[in-house]
């Protein structure tokens, strides 16, 4: 069983890894929604990326489609020209992006839970989400993702628990590790 306030935890934490890697400045706006009507998300393409502990296992889905705000906004990311973003760059910059999002939301969850590993982002097309049901996941949200009133993207948040999950989240404490390298 997952409880509200662990609920709580997870979403404020995959919504502060979200706005830490989407914006590139101080002058971005990045807004976050939750909706319940998933027909909402029409986008081509997802990366799929998880955490994993023996007391659960996070799955997130990122949905985009390559589209002249997209690439504006992972060009920004990845400091590039627009111009010089084809098809593979692009997907380069959502996988680089995935792992700075990725390695955020672990740091975090990290803080809580000992003993977490993330996968590598797995870039796959939309109509595989359609198989998050056969995850049997305990919780599952989905988010509108808009950065600069341009950019539109969409995620899902999916929690399968092995035992029960409790925790709070100290919310003054975030954004102290921004992702630099952890050097073992």
């Amino acid at each position: 069983m997952i409880s509200e306030r662990a609920k709580d935890g997870f979403n404020h934490l995959l919504q502060e890894s979200l706005r830490k890697n989407l914006v590139t400045s101080s002058e971005d706006v990045c807004e976050i929604e939750t909706i319940t009507d998933v027909s909402e998300m029409k986008e081509k393409e997802i990366v799929v990326m998880s955490i994993s502990s023996y007391l659960f296992r996070i799955i997130t889905f990122f949905y985009f489609t390559l589209n002249d705000a997209t690439k504006g906004q992972f060009a920004k990311i990845i400091k590039v020209q627009v111009a010089d973003i084809d098809e593979s760059a692009f997907h380069d910059a959502i996988g680089e992006f995935g792992n700075m999002y990725c390695g955020s939301l672990n740091r975090d969850v990290g803080r809580y839970f000992p003993y977490v590993g993330l996968s590598t982002p797995n870039i796959l097309e939309k109509n595989c989400a359609a198989y998050i049901t056969a995850l049997d996941c305990g919780y599952v949200e989905h988010y509108r993702v808009t950065v600069n009133r341009s950019a539109e993207f969409h995620a899902s948040l999916c929690i399968c628990d092995y035992a029960d999950l409790d925790f709070v989240v100290e919310k003054d404490a975030e954004g102290v590790n921004d992702g630099e390298l952890e050097m073992f």
